[in-house]
């Protein structure tokens, strides 16, 4: 007998979704290439993930904020952009008690997701393997070929591994891809002044800087450059690399010194041109591979999984019982693309604005910060959305 659901990748995306059908008695396989160690205690990778009120109820409900550690989540009370002419910061808070966000690093939170989904009956997992080959000439299953030699049937695959997916390509969807051409540096950076739980997004000239307020003196810096540029500061010793954030940074928080290790990830956006297909459908980044200016990647990756959840327990619950009810899933393809194209487009155009060292366009974007940090409906909008108070959860 197939099993119901073959859940491909085991990030933060395809784990919740795993914990999200927990208790609707279908059968999950769970199937990443990373051995189960390396999944059930994940490296730290220099992320940290900025969750909106939404997404952290979203964790609430499948059980994983409660597994955190409270010393690991960082409340953001305000964000800043600001521009390198100086121009009049856009300033967003959320006009009350309760902070604006969460920060989180990504490593916490694998390990959460991890352990919530693997904590109860109905997931196998399928570590240290990846699939090789799928089968999909059946109407009622897919024959997924594991590298290992194994084959599993399924009812339902989902590809969840991420925005360079494999199992995107071997169901035949394509991607619309950006290759910005750039790297981003992230690391922990301890500083002399403190932050205020205050998040800045720098676009200067010639870089792009993020600092995201982390407990007590210390921040996550994103930097983005050309990547040879990246590759210098990633070999420089920590005394060099301080004195040059600092230097970078015009001595805003002080003193900077690293405080961890360094990781280097090239920038490429993608845009799957399906979400769902004929017993299938795409989580996470192999359906939206953001750009990490706007912070929303990993908050969509969570939105995705619980409209898919919802689909399929509609789906097994129906007359017919079938977890990929073509007709369901095209509706959670077709609302997921309705919540996510427009400020993936937004997106593309932000940077290529704010990153765009011309005359014209550095005129331009000053401008348009301008105008925006004096338009509080623009700001309340922004701030809305981000504490939830506009709350897209599946109904």
């Amino acid at each position: 007998m197939p099993l119901d659901i073959a859940i491909v990748g085991a990030g933060p995306a395809g784990l919740t979704l795993a914990r999200s059908l927990r208790g609707s008695g279908l059968e999950i396989a769970l199937i990443d290439p990373q051995p189960r160690e390396a999944l059930a205690e994940p490296a730290f990778d220099g992320r940290e993930i900025a969750l909106t009120h939404p997404s952290r109820r979203l964790l609430e409900a499948a059980g994983i904020w409660a597994r955190l550690d409270a010393e690991a989540i960082a409340p953001l009370r305000e964000a800043r952009i600001v521009d390198g002419r100086g121009t009049t910061p856009l300033t967003i808070g959320s006009g009350g008690r309760a902070p604006l966000g969460f920060l989180v690093a990504n490593q916490a939170i694998r390990r959460a997701a991890f352990d919530a989904a693997i904590d109860g009956d109905g997931v196998r997992l399928f570590a240290g393997c990846r699939v090789v080959a799928l089968d999909t000439s059946r109407q009622d299953r897919t024959v997924l070929q594991l590298s290992d030699g194994r084959t599993l049937a399924a009812r339902l695959v989902v590809a969840a591994d991420g925005r360079y997916s494999t199992t995107r390509r071997l169901l035949g969807i394509g991607a619309r891809q950006r290759d910005f051409g750039k790297t981003m540096l992230v690391c922990r950076m301890t500083h002399e002044r403190p932050h205020e739980s205050i998040a800045l997004e720098w676009f200067d000239h010639g870089q792009t800087v993020a600092l995201l307020p982390l407990a007590g003196r210390c921040s996550s810096l994103v930097l983005t450059l050309p990547p040879l540029q990246i590759e210098r500061l990633i070999a420089l010793d920590d005394a060099a690399f301080g004195a040059e954030i600092t230097q970078r940074l015009r001595g805003r928080l002080g003193a900077m010194r690293p405080a961890g290790s360094r990781h280097a990830y090239p920038l490429v956006a993608s845009f799957a041109d399906r979400f769902a297909g004929p017993r299938c459908a795409l989580v996470g980044d192999a359906a939206v591979g953001m750009h990490p200016v706007t912070a929303h990647g990993f908050n969509f990756g969570l939105l995705g999984q619980a409209r898919l959840a919802a689909a399929i327990r509609a789906g097994a619950a129906s007359p017919g019982g079938d977890v990929a009810d073509p007709v369901r899933l095209a509706r959670y393809a077709r609302e997921h693309r309705r919540e996510t194209e427009p400020l993936y487009r937004a997106t593309q155009l932000i940077v290529s604005l704010y990153t765009d060292e011309r005359a014209p366009a550095r005129w331009l974007r000053g401008a348009v910060l301008g105008a925006a940090a004096r338009l509080p409906p623009l700001r309340r909008a922004i701030a809305a959305r981000l504490t939830g108070r506009v709350d897209p959860l599946p109904g």
